[in-house]
């Protein structure tokens, strides 16, 4: 993979027109597991290249888990009106054949809230109403949680994770030749794709800040969707490539999501 970095490009925010929407973001974890590659790219279109990184000798993709909880979310137009909620986002990280841009294939999202209802009937995204619950405390003296615990049930993808978090920044991502690629890959992938539930392909975009993450590690983890599409083995640990969270942060998301026609099937 060739070395990726912060440009202006992928900083620069656009401002938020229409029904574009803010939000702020708490809690804001990516557990990212290695993957088998055959089996993960059963699960994307085929435009889209899985980007890999080789771990003791072997190739694989990675997938992450995304929990966060939307502190505020309102839409530009109507900043006073606003919504909280849980929810947890499932990707995988890929290169886009036809633009040449690295982005993020989602398998789906679980939100706890009604307003799930716009988005899965409206867009047709594969979105999810579940019941989601986060236990945590933040120490600001520390700067870290003392204690992260998120679970949810109810659900097309039921989890639950316990993380420690170290307060410590990374100093390097495995699989990755620098640290600051590891992180444009994992934490600022602006474009995301899917399948939307009518079977064609959708995408929407995104923005957010450089993210200032701290270390974490899984104390216990177990993602049920992971394993229901042979991502993991039933009853078997995580394959674990790393945790990075964040307190809070800013994003602006970019609507309606849009359907996308490709020339590749």
């Amino acid at each position: 993979m060739e070395p990726l970095a912060f440009n202006e490009d992928l900083l620069t925010r656009q401002p938020p027109r229409w029904i574009d929407v803010d939000t702020t973001l708490s809690h804001f974890a990516i557990i990212t597991c290695l993957v088998d590659p055959e089996i993960a790219r059963s699960h994307m279109h085929s435009r889209f290249e899985l980007d890999l990184v080789e771990v003791n000798g072997r190739e694989w993709a990675l997938v992450s888990v995304v929990p966060f909880v939307d502190q505020d979310f309102r839409f530009a137009r109507i900043p006073w009106l606003k919504w909280r909620f849980g929810q947890t986002n499932y990707r995988m990280y890929a290169t886009d054949t036809e633009t040449g841009e690295h982005i993020a294939w989602f398998f789906g999202t679980s939100l706890a809230s009604w307003t799930v209802s716009v988005p899965r009937f409206l867009w047709k995204l594969p979105w999810h109403r579940t019941r989601i619950e986060f236990d945590c405390v933040f120490d600001s003296v520390l700067q870290r949680y003392t204690t992260y615990r998120m679970q949810a049930t109810n659900s097309w993808a039921d989890a639950e994770v316990d993380l420690i978090d170290t307060g410590v920044p990374p100093t390097e991502l495995t699989g990755f030749d620098d640290l600051e690629s590891g992180l444009v890959l994992l934490t600022h992938p602006r474009k995301g794709f899917f399948y939307r539930r009518d079977g064609h392909l959708g995408s929407y975009s995104i923005w957010h800040d450089r993210l200032q993450t701290t270390v974490g590690q899984v104390q216990t983890a177990r993602f049920e969707l992971l394993t229901e599409l042979g991502l993991a083995e039933p009853g078997e640990a995580l394959h674990v490539h790393s945790v990075l969270i964040q307190h809070q942060t800013e994003f602006t998301i970019y609507l309606p999501p849009h359907r996308v026609e490709s020339t590749m099937v």
